[in-house]
């Protein structure tokens, strides 16, 4: 059994604290379900935002054009419906 001196004693306790900080951190980070959700949500708006518009942040022509298209198509159903 080796000997250790008070302040090896002090600073593996210190080491222990830290460790058991961090792993209580985690814990409560994966406990804390409204956190994950917001931070899934805000991943998925960025990922939208970087599909849907090109460098400079305006809207990707492509996607205006079948956005148009939908609404033409759909406009155009009613009317024949009703006809």
């Amino acid at each position: 059994m080796t000997s250790q001196s008070p302040e090896e004693i002090q600073a593996e306790i210190e080491q222990q604290r830290e460790q058991l900080a961090g792993t209580l951190d985690a814990l409560s980070a994966k406990l804390d379900v409204k956190s994950q959700a917001q931070a899934k949500v805000a991943g998925v708006k960025a990922d939208v935002k970087d599909r849907t518009t090109d460098d400079s942040g305006r809207p990707r022509a492509e996607l205006l054009v079948f956005g148009a298209t939908v609404v033409v198509v759909a406009v155009a159903l009613v009317w024949w419906r009703r006809r």
